[in-house]
């Protein structure tokens, strides 16, 4: 006979599976703005066990060492993820700061519960199918847009962090930037990373105000190991700390922001209303049951429910019964990437423009229909996307996405955990420099070619979609496993999957996971770490249809933090410059 124990257990699983159909069935992205936040049943016990002092990953030692000393002065995790971006703004321009955009997830051990604030840029009222047209109705070249006034969206990174703060922070908001600020002020020594991006070859990197940030005394640029100072960045970050999210809502910084993108080539026009409008909002996230474990995602715009889509559609294989030596392993990986993203791109974009089948594409019927064309040779040509249940017809895609961003995880010594993934669009953004921030050039992300009823099309107000997909991993009990992230662009997805089915799957450590090597399957392309593969591993790929190619940068910056027992192990891309550590 089953002993109490064990039934009270069965009966919490039951709870929590209950509780997970009702959120998996909720259509997120179309909740009303002020609606409750998911709610997992609480683990035996509740979720007051033992834990270590905490952990945070990201992309740069300064940025790890920003939220490390939050937590040393008892904040909570937001509180050190509001830090680790003030100073990844500082350390990583080229890839995220405050006049960009962010999605965070937010998990309270207190209570199980998953909260879900997108900070997506939105599209200012003067934005139109045509603004991405010279004067003669042509399209403007992708350098062109990305360096145009036009190109910028009203940012969304530090209304979302000033949201959440509200409801999650300890600290005072007015205490997180000074020791950014300080950084700023005093330098530091410009990494090879940085560096590349300083001398490289894109649009931005030439452009006027990004050459005048980062030039030396001599009027040169930086070189690696020289010192990078920013004292209008410092000066940005003591005026965010005074006002908060208001501080781009009217002011000076408002003003410079609008007169900045009002330059030309190509001028845009944001108003002190597109400032003043609120530009980040909770939601629900979408939860899942996978195995023993529990995938939350954030909802559209956002491309969790791509992420979510492909890793039910590889549950329904036998990849877990296989390992990364595995050439079917990899093969039913690809196919299943394929699939998803044909459908990502046809059918997500803004939940308050466009009617996004989030049920349809997690739907099991459907499932099983998209993993059925999975077959023993990989398909000639682009697989097409599918037709889920309520999906409406509409044109296809042209988003052109590339692959900047950044990506880190925060747990604080109370359990609470922050994964956030934050991003300018491009390396350096639009190339246009406020207050020593680099702005974004989100707009870009729109479909803007062929399509203008696509799903991703430019309207007023309107945000772009995003692959960003920043992930919280429970126990069936609603117990905290991990979190984790990646940037990447387009890419995001199948880097974060890559590291979910290492991890989850076949029982790699974290680390060893987000190491694995990238393949990242879209439409008729297998782009990927090619060397990565071993020589017999990528001839079997290749005998099956699936010839991995070099070529589309496949520079992730996997960084996540996974609890075994009572102990907290973080895992930080070998790819970039990040550290994971405890404080």
């Amino acid at each position: 006979m089953a002993s109490s124990s064990s039934h009270a257990s069965l009966s919490r699983r039951v709870r929590a599976l209950t509780a997970l159909a009702l959120l998996g069935l909720a259509a997120c992205g179309t909740a009303p703005r002020d609606a409750a936040p998911a709610r997992l049943p609480a683990a035996a016990g509740g979720h007051a066990q033992a834990r270590d002092a905490g952990m945070v990953s990201s992309a740069h030692p300064l940025a790890t060492g920003a939220g490390l000393e939050v937590l040393r002065r008892g904040g909570s995790a937001i509180d050190a993820a509001v830090a680790v971006q003030a100073m990844l703004g500082l350390v990583e321009p080229q890839s995220s700061g405050l006049l960009g955009g962010a999605i965070v997830l937010h998990y309270d051990a207190a209570s199980g519960r998953v909260d879900s604030w997108i900070g997506r840029e939105r599209a200012p009222a003067s934005a139109g199918p045509d603004m991405f047209s010279d004067a003669d109705g042509r399209p403007l070249s992708r350098a062109e847009a990305m360096l145009s006034g036009r190109a910028t969206g009203v940012p969304g990174a530090l209304p979302a962090l000033a949201l959440a703060h509200a409801a999650h922070g300890r600290l005072q908001w007015s205490s997180l930037f000074e020791s950014t600020a300080r950084r700023a002020e005093l330098g530091f020594a410009v990494t090879p990373r940085l560096h590349r991006h300083i001398a490289g070859r894109f649009p931005q990197a030439s452009a006027p105000d990004v050459v005048a940030l980062f030039a030396g005394p001599d009027g040169t640029p930086l070189r690696i190991g020289d010192t990078f100072r920013n004292p209008a960045y410092a000066a940005s970050l003591r005026t965010i700390a005074a006002r908060g999210a208001d501080a781009l809502r009217g002011g000076p910084l408002a003003d410079q922001l609008a007169a900045r993108v009002a330059a030309p080539p190509h001028a845009a026009r944001m108003t002190p209303a597109d400032l003043q409008a609120e530009v980040a909002e909770h939601g629900d996230p979408i939860c899942r049951p996978l195995r023993a474990h529990v995938l939350c995602v954030a909802p559209p715009p956002a491309s969790g429910v791509g992420l979510l889509q492909l890793m039910l559609l590889l549950d329904g294989t036998d990849i877990a019964a296989r390992g990364p030596d595995d050439p079917q392993a990899w093969y039913l990986f690809a196919e299943a990437s394929r699939l998803m993203y044909a459908d990502r791109d046809q059918y997500v974009g803004d939940p308050r423009f466009v009617d996004v089948p989030v049920r349809g594409l997690l739907d099991p019927d459907y499932l099983a229909d998209r993993r059925a064309l999975i077959g023993p040779r990989a398909a000639a040509g682009a697989p097409a996307h599918g037709r889920p249940p309520s999906a409406p017809a509409r044109d296809g895609d042209a988003t052109d996405e590339p692959a900047g961003t950044s990506h880190f995880v925060v747990v604080d010594a109370a359990g609470n955990a922050v994964s956030m993934t934050t991003t300018i669009e491009s390396y350096f953004g639009s190339g246009r420099v406020v207050g020593g921030m680099l702005l974004n050039n989100q707009l870009t992300d729109f479909s803007w070619g062929p399509g203008a009823t696509a799903a991703n099309a430019i309207a007023p107000g309107k945000r772009p979609r995003s692959s960003m997909s920043p992930v919280i991993v429970l126990d069936r009990d609603g117990g905290f496993v991990g979190a984790i992230g990646s940037p990447g662009g387009n890419a995001i997805p199948a880097y974060i999957a890559k590291a979910l089915v290492g991890w989850l799957y076949w029982d790699l450590p974290l680390q060893e996971a987000v190491a694995l090597p990238n393949l990242v399957a879209r439409g008729e392309r297998f782009n990927g770490e090619a060397d990565a593969f071993a020589p017999e591993l990528r001839a079997a790929l290749s005998a099956l249809g699936v010839d991995v190619v070099t070529g589309a940068g496949e520079d992730s910056g996997l960084h996540g933090v996974a609890r075994e027992g009572h102990a907290l192990h973080g895992a930080a891309d070998p790819r970039r410059e990040g550290v994971a550590s405890r404080p």
